[in-house]
């Protein structure tokens, strides 16, 4: 009898993607569900995006694109990564993709053999544990506190090295935590890096130009670690383009040709409307960004000043993305009478049931003590949310 492959069984289901359906079906059930589960702004494509896409369909940009994205997409990456990043890269060092997560899975697939072991700080993006599982690759797991601001030190990552080490991958802005790495920070990340040649970076910067406190900094600066950085990036966050898929890497040259050669046999090249569309946004001023930045940053001060007035929920200051990531341990062994909560996952199912709030368990993000909450969603429905979260967490002795 036919069977599921070991490969795709030793996998988890995503779960914002499972609390997405899970909030789906209750809607279907006539349920009033708030949905601050997934990473997708609310808004609306720029219109000039938009607009560029409508013009490459006239263009009849509807061929076959190249594997690795037009050159004209190529130069307008090269252009950003210039211009923000302050990152030199040529037309063989980069890579647009379907999405930056087909980015960062070529990367893996195409540099982790079985057993080899990848470095990843905790809390970390879903995906991340489930692309290195799927090379058949190890994942180590750093864990951190609230109390860090949920980062890791050079020490702690040399600490985590072995002779099986070959990776590690970090978001920054860090999505589940929004913590953001300091240009001091990340020297001392590129001071353990250069010392262990052997090792390759993925930095993932899809959430840069949504910061809080200043410049963007990337890992790939600091000209001794250059060649062992891939820096991956995307439009779906900062242009509210999550539906477009256009993801894309620079990297050392060698590893653009094999992500090149992986993408090649699986998907080929993105979308090439998508990929008209990422030229004009690319090229455009990062301003264009700001009002979108700047909604969030309200947003975010709208949940902390909340969140804050619930005795026992933890809470750091998030520096960039869209998420708080409460620590709420404190609630493990009480019950509204009915309902237990052991652990976060439980927390999380309790706000879906009892305060018809979708949030993500922190067990999913490699931190079983908080809980994700995404901030990507109207005033309106964050501030009748937390009046939910608030009512739901004080039924709980």
């Amino acid at each position: 009898m036919a069977q599921i492959s070991d490969r795709l069984n030793r996998l988890s289901e995503s779960a914002t993607l499972a609390m997405a359906r899970k909030t789906r079906e209750l809607k279907a059930e006539g349920k009033n569900i708030i949905g601050l589960s997934l990473g997708e702004p609310d808004f609306h494509t720029p219109d000039f995006i938009k607009d560029a896409a409508k013009e490459g369909i006239d263009q009849n940009y509807t061929q076959y694109t190249p594997v690795e994205g037009y050159a004209d997409l190529k130069e307008a990456i090269a252009l950003k990564f210039k211009r923000d990043n302050g990152l030199t890269y040529g037309m063989d060092q980069i890579v647009s993709s379907t999405g930056a997560k087909q980015s960062i899975a070529n990367v893996v697939l195409s540099l982790i053999n079985p057993g080899d072991e990848v470095i990843i700080p905790a809390p970390y993006w879903v995906t991340y544990e489930e692309i290195v599982k799927l090379a058949e690759g190890i994942p180590v797991v750093i864990e951190t506190s609230i109390d860090d601001d949920f980062k890791i030190t050079g020490a702690a990552f040399e600490k985590a090295i072995t002779p099986k080490t070959k990776m590690m991958i970090f978001s920054s802005p860090c999505n589940p935590t929004g913590s953001l790495y300091s240009k001091e920070e990340l020297r001392s990340l590129a001071d353990v890096v250069v010392k262990h040649k052997e090792i390759i970076v993925i930095s993932d910067e899809i959430y840069e130009h949504i910061n809080f406190v200043g410049t963007h900094q990337s890992l790939a600066q600091f000209e001794d670690v250059y060649e062992q950085v891939v820096t991956v990036n995307g439009l779906s966050k900062a242009f509210a383009m999550t539906g477009w898929r256009l993801g894309y890497i620079g990297a050392p040259a060698w590893i653009a040709k094999a992500c090149i050669k992986m993408q090649g046999q699986v998907t080929s090249g993105t979308c090439s409307i998508a990929q008209r569309a990422a030229i004009a946004a690319l090229k455009a001023d990062p301003s264009v960004t700001y009002d979108m930045r700047d909604a969030f940053e309200k947003r975010r001060d709208l949940m902390l000043t909340e969140l804050r007035k619930i005795d026992r929920v933890k809470i750091n200051i998030p520096e960039g993305a869209f998420y708080v990531f409460p620590d709420i341990s404190a609630y493990f062994g009480t019950s509204n009478g009915e309902f237990k909560i052991n652990n976060a996952d439980d927390l999380a199912m309790y706000l879906l049931t009892d305060a018809e709030v979708a949030t993500v368990t922190g067990s999913a993000f490699g931190d079983d003590k908080c809980i994700r909450i995404s901030y990507a969603a109207s005033e309106a429905n964050l501030i009748e949310a937390l009046k939910r979260i608030t009512i739901s967490l004080n039924k709980l002795k």
